[in-house]
């Protein structure tokens, strides 16, 4: 990797680390989750970065991709299991990180938080450049298994290229056989997801997130301030909320008018069954030829 690329890796890496750690001391009972996802991407202009995907917050049986709409009253409630993902682009290149926060006054979900953070360390410490991805999902599955929970196996990690924040390998959260091999010079979000239930997740609500997967086919019956502005993220995910300021029904016709031309991919919640607690912990690595470095450190 040439040495402008890995550099930008690194500051997006810290500063979404920093913003992951200033989410994890503002989450509260009682605290507007929008203002957390706001305030997460507030500091990340500050700091002279974008987002490389919406600040997202899941909580209880929602694994990921919770998004606030607009105006969102959604707050966080005593007792909740709360995962915040950040992910910070400079100059396209990305840092992808997640934690997840117990808001029980008596700690209820600290062993599935323990599951999922002790899950990525034992997969850190199983990556080298040459093992298959297989053999880091197994170390993911045997910690989540000994601690007593279930991975969320319809969830993986992956590869982060320059604009794109999924790419190959896929990183199982459980053990299987072959996948692709880790190459030095890779990027790779690693992030295991811990279950007090089976372990698969579903889409189910409303999408607030989305991404332009091709140029448009038809222009005619699109908004053209919406069209641009979505052409601005260059193909990353962008939300609902980031155009407030273009009329509402200008952006619901140019969103669904691209949806059905196959050009705009929606990002449902992706949820486990109703009851069921999720934990989530994520960290970006560089693979270099003198080992592995964590990206999303403070």
């Amino acid at each position: 990797m040439e040495t402008y690329a890995l550099e930008c890796h690194r500051r997006a890496g810290r500063i979404a680390a920093e913003c992951r750690e200033w989410a994890r001391e503002s989450i509260k009972p009682g605290v507007l989750m929008r203002d957390v996802l706001e305030g997460i991407e507030e500091r990340i202009a500050q700091a002279g970065a974008a987002p490389a995907f919406p600040a997202q917050s899941s909580r209880n049986s929602i694994a990921a991709h919770y998004c606030s709409p607009p105006n969102d009253e959604t707050s966080y409630e005593e007792g909740d299991c709360v995962k915040v993902d950040v992910g910070v682009h400079v100059d396209g290149y990305i840092g992808d990180t997640a934690c997840s926060v117990d808001l029980s006054s008596d700690g209820r979900w600290a062993p599935l938080l323990k599951a999922s953070s002790d899950a990525l360390t034992a997969a850190i410490a199983a990556m080298e450049p040459g093992i298959r991805a297989g053999e880091i999902g197994a170390a993911v599955e045997r910690t989540i298994n000994a601690a007593g929970f279930e991975p969320v196996r319809n969830l993986t990690g992956h590869g982060l290229a320059r604009w794109k924040v999924h790419t190959a390998p896929q990183i199982p959260n459980y053990g299987e056989r072959g996948g692709g091999r880790i190459s030095v010079g890779s990027v790779i979000a690693i992030e295991p997801f811990a279950s007090t239930g089976r372990g698969y997740i579903h889409e189910k609500g409303k999408a607030e997130v989305f991404m332009m997967s091709r140029p448009p086919m038809r222009a005619k019956g699109l908004d053209k301030g919406v069209l641009r502005a979505i052409q601005s993220w260059r193909g990353l995910p962008f939300a609902r909320r980031y155009f407030t300021n273009f009329p509402a029904e200008a952006v619901e016709e140019t969103f669904a008018k691209l949806a059905r031309q196959g050009s705009l991919v929606r990002y449902p919640p992706l949820v486990e069954e109703d009851g069921v607690m999720v934990a989530q912990t994520e960290h970006s690595m560089y693979v270099g030829n003198d080992g592995i470095e964590i990206l999303t450190t403070c």
